[in-house]
C-alpha cells in the first residue's frame, strides 16, 4: 500500500503544480482576469483531479500488478494530491494583487516540486540536484509556453 500511495501522491502533486501553473500564467497572459484564474484554478481542481485519478487507475489496472485495493489507494491519493495542490494556488490569487500572485505562486509551485523531487532523488539514491534540475527546467518550460501561449491568444482574440 505505501507504494500505492507514493504513485498517488507524486503524480497527483507533480500534475497539480505544473497543470494549475501553466493554466494560471497562460490565463493571466491571456485576460489578466483575477476572475478568469480562479474558475481555471477550481476547475483544474475538480475536473483535471478526477480525470488523473482515473487516468492512474486505468494506469495500474492496465500493468495487472496490482490489487484492487492497491488500485484505489493510488487513485484516492492521486484525486486528493491533486486536488489539494490545485486549491493551494487559490491562496495568494485571492490575497495579493493578480500579478504578485502569479509569481507567488510560481515560487510556491517550484518549491514544492523541487522539495518533491529531492525526495524522490534521496529515496532512490541518486543525485538530488540532476533530478531537481530536469524537474524545474520541464516547469519551466510548461510555464514559459503557457505564458507565450496566453500572449497569443490575447493578440488574436481583441
Amino acid at each position: 500500500m505505501k507504494s500505492a500511495v507514493q504513485t498517488g501522491l507524486s503524480f497527483g502533486l507533480t500534475s497539480g503544480i505544473i497543470t494549475t501553473l501553466g493554466l494560471m500564467v497562460g490565463l493571466h497572459a491571456g485576460t489578466h482576469s483575477r476572475l478568469a484564474v480562479v474558475g481555471g484554478i477550481l476547475t483544474i481542481a475538480v475536473a483535471d483531479a478526477l480525470s488523473d485519478a482515473l487516468g492512474i487507475h486505468i494506469s495500474e489496472e492496465a500493468e495487472r500488478v496490482h490489487t484492487a485495493g492497491e488500485i484505489w489507494v493510488a487513485t484516492v491519493a492521486t484525486l486528493l494530491a491533486k486536488f489539494v495542490m490545485a486549491l493551494t494556488f487559490l491562496v495568494p490569487v485571492l490575497l495579493v494583487p493578480l500579478p504578485s500572485a502569479i509569481g507567488v505562486s510560481i515560487l510556491w509551485g517550484l518549491s514544492v516540486l523541487a522539495l518533491l523531487s529531492y525526495r524522490l532523488a534521496r529515496v532512490q539514491g541518486i543525485r538530488p540536484w540532476q533530478v531537481i534540475g530536469e524537474h524545474l527546467v520541464i516547469a519551466s518550460a510548461v510555464i514559459a509556453l503557457t505564458h507565450a501561449l496566453g500572449d497569443w491568444v490575447a493578440r488574436a482574440f481583441r
